[in-house]
């Protein structure tokens, strides 16, 4: 078995390393850009079934090349590269399992993938990904269903200064986050609000006082979802974050228009991007990541509702971050899983779908465990 993971950044290494560690049988290739970073994880995990590879994912007659020697991909790109994968890996007629956070919808190109025998699983990753599934198992649980809320987040155990935060994933994707508008289900419809709006604090447990706002993290689950009365996603960040991330956004800042400062053409964004890498940066810094869904509806003719609680915090031991790991792992557990036949299923099949199968979700939660993940369920009847 020959895997192709593409992006070595702070999540797609930990996601290579631990496919490399777990399945020693496939012959795993690191990807990226710049060789220099592809080199560096091969080194770091330093076992012989892992081998790097420089590949530019824009020459895309080059990518769908390269994908037809291998069985399966694993895709950490930005966002903006994200359904451009997809589309690659339904042309080779190979596997995925993505992370990206695309502003695409992948299920458009199901009943291609399904035509070329291929199984694309997007948005694996923390949220979406694992807040999928949960979802989906839920779903799997109630006759009803009336809403779905989901709040999560990474940060910092101590707020940094000047915006209470510190990046330890994708500064790309951190910014879509802010600047996409957020879809959400309202009264059984869907509507768009802003990124940042919606703004409450909360309690959340073992944390302390944090601040919940709107983000576009709903992804499939507003095709997926049938007679929701609600449902929305808000992004945690300590109190006070959301109205500094307004204060930049409204300077322009975030803006991808190029402007003219001298004889250099740049965008506003671009530049973001950089500074916010160079300044909040730190793939070492002790984190936590929260998550919190509570879904509410009616089983067996009474009120319920199931409740998933996910505390993670910096691994001291390994040196990774609780945002690294809660977001890679998923993607290397349901690539494994893939591999070992357990998924069989063709087409473009989102996280919540394999959430609804009970045998998976208990062998995916199992997984998590032993990589010291735990979820923990309630149900308040």
């Amino acid at each position: 078995m020959k895997v192709l993971l593409i992006g070595c950044g702070n999540i797609g290494s930990i996601a290579a390393e631990d496919f490399a560690r777990s399945l020693g049988s496939a012959e795993v290739s690191v990807a990226d850009k710049k060789i220099a970073r592809a080199k560096k994880v091969t080194e770091r995990i330093g076992t012989d079934n892992v081998s790097w590879v420089q590949l530019d994912t824009s020459d895309y007659s080059g990518l769908v090349k390269t994908l037809g020697d291998f069985d399966l991909v694993m895709g950490f790109l930005p966002g903006s590269l994200g359904y451009h994968l997809v589309e690659a890996c339904v042309d080779a007629g190979k596997d995925l399992v993505d992370v990206s956070y695309m502003d695409r919808n992948p299920l458009t190109l199901n009943e291609k993938a399904v035509k070329a025998n291929t199984l694309v699983v997007p948005d694996c990753g923390l949220a979406p990904g694992i807040s999928n599934i949960l979802v989906g198992h839920a779903l799997r649980r109630l006759d009803e269903v009336h809403t779905i809320h989901i709040m999560v987040g990474g940060f910092p155990e101590t707020p940094i200064p000047p915006l209470g935060y510190a990046i330890t994933w994708s500064a790309e994707s951190l910014i879509d986050e802010y600047t996409r508008r957020a879809r959400i289900v309202k009264d059984g419809r869907i509507i768009n609000v802003e990124a940042l709006s919606g703004l409450e604090e909360v309690d959340f447990p073992n944390v302390g006082r944090l601040e919940a706002f709107y983000t576009d993290g709903l992804r499939t689950l507003l095709h997926t979802v049938d007679k929701v009365d609600n449902m929305w996603e808000k992004t945690l960040r300590y109190p006070g974050h959301a109205e500094k991330v307004k204060l930049l956004k409204s300077l322009g800042l975030f803006d991808e228009r190029r402007i003219n400062v001298g004889d250099v053409s740049l965008s506003p964004r671009a530049i973001m991007v950089k500074l916010l890498e160079q300044k909040l940066g730190r793939s070492e810094v002790k984190d936590i990541v929260a998550l919190k869904i509570g879904v509410s509806g009616a089983r067996e003719g009474l009120q319920t509702r199931l409740e998933y609680t996910l505390l993670e915090r910096y691994d001291e031991r390994r040196g990774t971050t609780a945002m690294a790991r809660t977001t890679a792992y998923p993607a290397s557990i349901i690539a494994q899983l893939i591999l070992g036949k357990a998924i069989k299923e063709k087409g473009v099949v989102p996280p919540e779908k394999l959430g609804k199968n009970e045998k998976l979700f208990q062998t995916f939660v199992n997984e998590l465990r032993k990589r010291k993940v735990e979820i923990i369920e309630e149900i308040v009847d």
